[in-house]
């Protein structure tokens, strides 16, 4: 049975985490297009822009990533982190000022570098649950980077 090594799959999330949020790699995203470059030309008006009538607001997908960052990163460290509100980001997130869009790309950032320690940080990854967790964080990021370029599209025709 062939194995993959810990650190061979640390180091691989780390620099596909590396890819989605901070600087293209050439892995699986175009040069310019992380989350971070992305949320870099946004402005507070845009970030408060629902693309549709039921669709959020970026600042609301950007403040969902980071809740998410923050709950798989609690639900390691605290084995008795309560069930969470997803819902509640969604249905309270509308739009913000500038002041109140820097917040929440600061808050991303914060939730991102918790994220990274806990991989670096992670000794093994002993089964299936640990494994796709990670591939789910990673997931979970990717999409809503694309929900966030998709509504790009929209909101400047």
């Amino acid at each position: 049975m062939n194995t993959i090594q810990s650190e061979h799959f640390t180091k691989a999330m780390l620099m596909l985490l590396k890819e989605t949020f901070e600087e293209v790699v050439s892995i699986y995203l175009d040069k310019g297009t992380s989350l971070f470059q992305t949320l870099a030309g946004i402005s507070a008006e845009e970030a408060s822009t629902p693309v549709g009538g039921k669709c959020a607001t970026l600042a609301a997908q950007v403040k969902h990533v980071a809740f998410y960052l923050d709950v798989v990163y609690n639900s390691v460290h605290k084995p008795d982190y309560p069930q969470v509100d997803w819902n509640e980001i969604w249905n309270n997130v509308t739009a913000v000022n500038a002041e109140e869009w820097q917040i929440i790309q600061t808050e991303l950032r914060q939730s991102y570098a918790n994220i990274q320690d806990l991989v670096k940080t992670t000794p093994a990854w002993p089964s299936e649950r640990e494994i796709g967790g990670a591939m789910a964080l990673l997931a979970h990021s990717a999409y809503h980077l694309g929900e966030i370029r998709q509504a790009l599209c929209t909101l400047r025709p």
